[in-house]
């Protein structure tokens, strides 16, 4: 048996019990019409049997009790019944619908007033009063008492309910960061290493085919500094994420004025294979936020790793140029490869796009008409927006970052998939 069933054949079989007692000794109150004094045990009983309803249906448990305790006023009142009718406008109030805990106290009230006058009115003696106060004693205070339980369990629910709240938004919340923070990683990661490991791959491929000592002593040069260069970016995004006491340091942020370093290294990983690397950097003497400049930095440093891996031999464009938004674009030539000198994960455009979308810009990608109605070339071209992008909130850029993303790979899957790119 639940604990309510128990507290209700408790209550009920108590009331009962107390009131055959009461008769038994002959503690009655006088009948008020001519009707049979043992009528008050079927009121008892009745009274009892309306307990076992206060919770599961108070309201019908009051009306029955309204009738029983009628019963027992005319046949000569026992107290316990009395008992048990305010015992059953209080669990009206508590457990009731709210129309009944907003109704129920107030027709009490209205009940002691109209009884109390309806008393002065029969008796005409100032003892009429005394029925007010009776009446009062046994609808107004339980129903009150109710009503102040009520709020006070209605506080604490609500209360347990914003804590809950609270703590899944906290749950939710940690999730999402811990989502965004290992994204940020992914694209960190994969930029800074992925052209070492390009570079490293490629060069380990010729040295392998080519059977000049002098060739294969160069691309070992290129491996070797591509690895010690690699492992120097993995030790820092390692300590950075060890040491949880630097946490909120600020760290450095690539900048721009170390394109050419870029180009540079682009240089020694396609070296013999025909490329020609240039920039044209026409952004202007007005600083740029860390933002835009750290997103413009990956997507040229991807940009460069890509055509290494994908573009055929000819010149390779990084134009940089202002005023307005900073415009990114990288152009290279698409070539008659089968394949790629290098496999990818296909996480390259996807990182660039994120990246666009976290400072509110625009990324395309794709084959567009050659210098001069030349040769088709592959264009990555980046519109990044410098005024309010400091203003960014992580989670608008988070969000943006995905419709992006779900915007564009429809688009560009048909051109990723024919030219082999990431």
């Amino acid at each position: 048996m639940s604990r309510s069933p128990r507290e209700e054949a408790l209550i009920a079989a108590a009331g009962l019990l107390g009131g055959v007692a009461l008769y038994a000794l002959g503690l009655t109150g006088s009948p008020v019409a001519a009707v049979p004094k043992r009528l008050a045990l079927v009121a008892l009983a009745v009274m009892a049997g309306a307990e076992l309803l206060r919770r599961r249906a108070p309201l019908t448990g009051l009306a029955v009790g309204v009738g029983a305790l009628t019963l027992d006023v005319l046949s000569g009142s026992i107290m316990a019944n009395v008992a048990m009718f305010t015992d059953l406008v209080y669990a009206a109030v508590l457990y009731g619908p709210p129309a009944a805990y907003r109704f129920i106290p107030r027709a009490t009230e209205v009940l002691t007033v109209v009884g109390t006058l309806l008393a002065a009115a029969i008796v005409r003696s100032p003892s009429a009063l005394l029925v007010g106060i009776g009446l009062g004693v046994i609808t107004i205070t339980p129903a009150w008492t109710g009503v102040g339980v009520r709020v006070h369990r209605d506080a604490a629910r609500s209360a347990r309910l914003e804590a809950e709240r609270t703590a899944l938004l906290a749950e939710l919340d940690r999730r999402e960061a811990v989502g965004a923070e290992r994204a940020r990683m992914a694209r960190e990661l994969h930029d800074v290493v992925a052209g070492h490991l390009s570079a490293i791959a490629i060069h380990s491929t010729a040295a392998l085919s080519i059977g000049d000592p002098k060739a294969s002593d160069e691309a070992l040069a290129v491996i070797r500094e591509n690895s010690v260069q690699g492992l120097a970016e993995m030790r820092r995004l390692i300590g950075i994420l060890r040491d949880a006491g630097t946490a909120d340091e600020p760290a450095a942020v690539p900048r721009l004025d170390a394109v050419e370093t870029l180009l540079a290294q682009a240089r020694g990983a396609a070296r013999g294979d025909g490329f020609v690397f240039v920039l044209h950097d026409e952004r202007g003497a007005r600083p740029l936020p860390a933002p835009v400049e750290l997103a413009a930095y990956r997507i040229v440093q991807e940009s460069l790793t890509n055509a290494v891996k994908h573009a055929g031999p000819g010149p390779v464009t990084v134009e940089l140029t202002r005023p307005g938004p900073l415009v990114v674009r990288v152009t290279s030539g698409l070539g008659d490869r089968p394949g790629p000198r290098v496999p990818g994960a296909g996480a390259g455009l996807v990182g660039m796009r994120e990246r666009v979308a976290l400072v509110g810009g625009r990324l395309t990608a794709g084959p567009v008409p050659g210098p001069e109605h030349g040769a088709a070339v592959w264009e990555v071209r980046a519109e990044l927006p410098v005024e309010g992008t400091e203003r960014e909130t992580p989670e608008k850029a988070e969000r943006a970052a995905v419709d992006a993303e779900k915007a564009e790979k429809a688009e560009n899957a048909e051109n990723m998939e024919s030219e082999g790119r990431p």
